[in-house]
């Protein structure tokens, strides 16, 4: 079997790092892999939704360096580890959050490093009971990176974050519920079947104006309050076009459940 595991079941892409023996730290092919999957997610009308996953006991332990390309530490020359963070890390988490469709993270244990930011950037994020999240990089010397100093602070604000980065400390599934990092925590033998069935519902739902919700609120503490409201009604305008809308708006009327197409 492959590093990366993916089917397509009842319009939901399923992306599973399959590296079990190194707590799924990711390789150059398999972050290379994920963005290309969720690039195919985006441009698939038959796909209405995603589920980042992985198999074992880890979530993902960080990034596997040792099998990335580059320099050796004595060879490099200045610019060339922030191209590799450009090029690397920083994809990766960029192509979670442009992704059209909205990504579901089932953290099935510890998300550490990017591993942590990769669930971080997802839009809703599901975790076993036993699944930690760790901020690895102080640990090592290093600053944050894979958007972590732009993903933390959106999420729990500025204090929490420094506190999170500063230290390193593992958050269990409860605390991290608890900050906001988490939507829900649940047995590690539901977790399958509750990322399932969040994904399916979203993958019923109106496709569209779920892509451009993304992207609104995503978008919605990069800028001033004028350009969001000015956002929100282009988009508006935009989806009062499709087909999704329009059932909306005659199923209201009807007074009946809306079959949404994705369209």
């Amino acid at each position: 079997m492959g590093e990366v595991l993916h089917r397509t079941e009842n319009n939901v892409s399923w992306i599973t790092l399959n590296r079990p023996e190194a707590m799924n730290a990711v390789t150059w092919d398999q972050r290379e892999r994920v963005i290309a999957l969720l690039a195919e997610a985006s441009a698939d009308p038959a796909v209405r939704a995603v589920v980042v996953t992985a198999t074992g006991k880890g979530f993902c332990a960080g990034a596997d360096l040792r099998g990335s390309p580059g320099a050796p530490a004595g060879e490099r020359v200045a610019g060339d580890v922030a191209r590799m963070i450009r090029l690397g890390a920083q994809r990766l988490i960029t192509a979670v959050l442009d992704c059209e469709k909205p990504v579901v993270a089932a953290v099935n244990g510890t998300a550490a490093g990017i591993g942590a930011h990769l669930a971080l950037a997802c839009d809703l994020v599901i975790a076993a009971e036993a699944a930690r999240f760790i901020e690895v990089f102080v640990r090592r010397g290093l600053v944050p990176d894979g958007g972590g100093a732009y993903l933390l602070p959106r999420l729990v604000g500025p204090q929490k974050a420094k506190e999170l980065m500063f230290f390193g400390d593992a958050v269990p599934a409860v605390e991290a519920e608890r900050l906001g990092l988490v939507n829900r925590v649940v047995p590690a033998e539901e977790l399958e079947a509750t990322a399932r069935e969040w994904a399916e519902r979203l993958a019923q739902g109106p496709t569209r104006a779920l892509a451009m919700t993304k992207q609104l609120v995503n978008a919605s503490l990069d800028g001033d309050r004028a350009a969001a409201l000015a956002a929100e009604a282009t988009a508006q305008e935009i989806n009062m076009t499709t087909a999704d809308a329009n059932e909306g708006v005659a199923s209201f009327v009807e007074r009946r459940t809306p079959k949404y197409l994705g369209r």
